[in-house]
């Protein structure tokens, strides 16, 4: 017997994993193993039923959430969106690949304080693509915590008018050589700036061996359009991030989709161009991972469990 069953019932974990239907499992099994599917964070309490059972405090889900969330059978991969605001020690990244099977991928962000050219007050950035700090502050903690559960390292730059990146082919050159020297691990790069799309561009990032992270952004251009940017770029994956419906603003999307248990705003267009772009990968072989954002549509999860959805139709019929 359990200690904690001497004085009655052990006592439960205060997160548990969704009870989900049978048909949604099978799913699962149906997406090919290169196929990663996640979303950008995993402290929502409004997933309850969609991948928590009852529900669980903010507090409970960033601090044993994971494991949870790591039981879904469409959920093989996760973004670390705070990474973003602040460096992580190893002991951090180590914290979280011990709560999660070995064939799970985290998505790493580098920080913000390497990647947006200006601080906060609107000076110059002196760290801004500086590839010895990202390398040792963004890099490798993430290498040695997460170790063979570490996926992509997301290098996202910010929608930059034309006076912050100035002419696009130096600025493109730039980025390629901040690409080229840091640590050869699988480095996607997602632009929010229409303009920097030059030829030089796919040319920096391939010679990198680095890949285009296709974005859903207001903005931005199509899904489609941007696969064909990531075929010239080619690499060694797929990556992709479903982030905010191009109709809205941030706070408009928070607004209308909290507690973000539904879709609220279906965005078909982008659901059938992942699709493709994850159906082509599976073809060719190529790993993928695809990171979705609730205000997206309203719902990660149910957006998820749409685009697996169409994956394997597309696969299989």
């Amino acid at each position: 017997m359990e200690d904690g069953a001497l004085f009655g019932r052990a006592e439960l974990p205060a997160v548990r994993p969704a009870e989900l239907p049978a048909d949604l499992h099978a799913l699962g099994r149906r997406l090919p193993p290169t196929l990663r599917l996640g979303t950008s964070s995993w402290t929502f309490p409004g997933w309850s039923g969609l991948v928590w059972a009852g529900e669980p405090t903010p507090e409970a889900l960033a601090r044993e959430g994971l494991t949870a969330y790591a039981r879904h059978p469409l959920l093989r991969t996760v973004g670390i969106d705070r990474t973003w605001y602040a460096p992580m020690d190893v002991q951090g990244f180590a914290a979280y690949a011990a709560q999660v099977p070995e064939d799970f991928r985290f998505l790493v962000k580098l920080p913000s304080a390497c990647t947006t050219p200006r601080l906060p007050d609107g000076a110059p950035n002196p760290r801004f693509l500086d590839a010895a700090w990202a390398a040792d502050h963004g890099v490798a903690p993430a290498v040695e915590g997460l170790g063979a559960r570490l996926g992509p390292i997301l290098v996202q730059l910010p929608p930059l008018a034309p006076d912050e990146h100035g002419p696009p082919e130096p600025f493109v050159a730039r980025l390629g050589r901040f690409l080229e020297a840091l640590p050869p691990v699988l480095r996607a790069v997602e632009v929010r700036s229409r303009g920097l799309y030059v030829r030089g561009y796919a040319d920096a990032l391939r010679a990198a061996g680095a890949v285009h992270c296709v974005n859903v952004f207001p903005g931005m251009p199509t899904v489609a359009t941007q696969a064909r940017v990531a075929a010239a770029v080619g690499g060694p994956a797929v990556v992709a991030r479903w982030m905010l419906h191009p109709a809205l603003r941030y706070a408009e999307a928070k607004a209308a989709f909290a507690p973000f248990h539904a879709i609220g705003r279906p965005h078909p267009e982008a659901r059938d161009g992942l699709a493709e772009l994850l159906a082509t990968a599976a073809r060719d072989g190529r790993p993928a991972w695809v990171i979705a954002n609730n205000k997206a549509e309203g719902s990660a999860p149910r957006s998820l469990e749409g685009l697996a959805r169409a994956v394997a139709t597309l696969l299989h019929g």
